[in-house]
C-alpha cells in the first residue's frame, strides 16, 4: 500500500467526463485500481442505504456512520457487509488506514460522490463513510451469569438517551441490559452515536415485556431495584454489591406503576431543592457508578 505524503498526489484522481458532469470513475492510488464513482440517487446501492436510513435499522442490518463507529465495529468483530465512502475520506491518514482495513477484510467498498453521501448523512457535515453491518446477537446468559449488574430500560424512547445508557453501563462494568418493549432501538443511528461502540460490546436483549423480565430475574435470585423520583431509599444506602438489576423508565413518566409495585426494592437519588428530576442517562450513570464504587470497595456482601 502506497500512502502519499503531504507533497505527493492526492490519493484519488478523477478521470473527467464532460464539463459540468460528475466524474464516473476514480483512480485510487492506494491500490492502483480505477473504480466507479457513484453519483446517481437512483443507484440500487444508494436506494438501499436510503431505505435503511429512513427506517433507522431493521431486524438484520444497521447503518454505521463515520470512522469511529466503523472502527469500533471492525475491532469488535461485527459483520460489516458493505461500505460506502467519499473520495475525501482518503485525505487523512486515518481515512486511508480505514480504507485499507476494509479492503484487507475483502468487504465490498463503493465510492460515492461527496454530495450524494452527504444526502445520506444524519449529521450536518458528513465524515465521508457509511457502512451496512449485521446486528450483533447476544446470549441472555451473558447478562445473567456471574454476579450480575444489569440495566433494565422500560419505555426509554429517546435513542440518544438509550445510547448514553448503554455507554454508561459498559463504563461502569455492567454485565448487560434488558431493553423492554417500548424502548428505542439500540442500533438506530442516534442510539449508536450515543453509545459510541458500547452497543456492539455490551450484551443486551430487547423487546421483552417488563413483567417477563422481572420473572426471569427473580428465577435467578437477582434483586430488581426500581428507580423512583421520591419515596425510595437513598441510592448510597442501598447494597449494590448483590446480584442486582437497576430499572429505569421513560424520560417523562418514569417506570410503570405495575413494575414499581412488583420490584423487590425502590431507590431514589437525593437532589437539592428545586430540581424535580434527572435526565434518565444521568440517573443511570449515578446509580451504575455507585454500584461500581461499592463493588470495588467491598467485593462481596458480608
Amino acid at each position: 500500500m502506497t500512502v502519499p505524503g503531504p507533497n505527493r498526489a492526492h490519493p484519488l484522481t478523477h478521470q473527467q467526463g464532460r464539463v459540468g458532469r460528475p466524474p464516473t470513475r476514480v483512480t485510487i492510488l492506494l491500490t492502483g485500481a480505477a473504480m466507479e464513482l457513484i453519483a446517481s440517487r437512483s443507484n440500487a446501492f444508494v436506494r438501499k442505504l436510503r431505505l435503511l436510513k429512513s427506517r433507522g435499522a431493521d431486524e438484520d442490518l444497521m447503518l454505521l456512520e463515520g470512522p469511529t463507529l466503523l472502527e469500533e465495529a471492525l475491532a469488535t468483530g461485527i459483520a460489516v457487509s458493505e461500505v460506502a465512502a467519499s473520495p475525501r475520506l482518503t485525505r487523512s491518514q486515518r481515512g486511508r488506514t480505514l480504507v485499507q482495513a476494509v479492503e484487507d477484510r475483502t468487504i465490498p467498498l463503493r465510492w460515492l460522490d461527496d454530495r450524494l453521501l452527504s444526502s445520506l448523512s444524519e449529521v450536518e457535515t458528513t465524515q465521508g463513510i457509511l457502512a451496512l453491518a449485521h446486528r450483533p446477537a447476544f446470549n441472555e446468559e451473558a447478562i445473567l451469569g456471574g454476579r450480575p449488574l444489569i440495566l433494565v430500560a422500560v419505555g426509554v424512547q429517546n435513542p440518544g438517551n438509550l445510547g448514553s445508557l448503554l455507554r454508561a453501563a459498559e463504563a461502569a462494568g455492567a454485565s448487560g441490559a434488558f431493553l423492554a418493549a417500548g424502548t428505542a432501538d439500540p442500533l438506530s443511528w442516534k442510539a449508536l452515536r450515543g453509545a459510541m461502540g458500547s452497543a456492539f460490546r455490551l450484551p443486551h436483549v430487547r423487546g421483552l415485556e417488563p413483567l417477563a423480565v422481572l420473572e426471569t430475574l427473580r428465577s435467578r435470585a437477582i434483586v430488581s431495584i426500581a428507580t423512583v423520583a421520591t419515596g425510595g431509599r437513598p441510592h448510597d444506602r442501598v447494597d449494590l454489591r448483590r446480584p442486582i438489576a437497576l430499572w429505569l423508565g421513560n424520560e417523562g413518566a418514569g417506570l410503570p406503576a405495575e413494575v414499581v409495585q412488583a420490584a423487590d426494592e425502590r431507590v431514589t437519588i437525593p437532589m437539592a431543592g428545586g430540581v424535580e428530576s434527572l435526565n434518565v442517562a444521568v440517573a443511570a450513570g449515578v446509580l451504575l457508578f455507585e454500584a461500581a464504587r461499592q463493588r470495588r470497595a467491598a467485593p462481596s456482601t458480608p
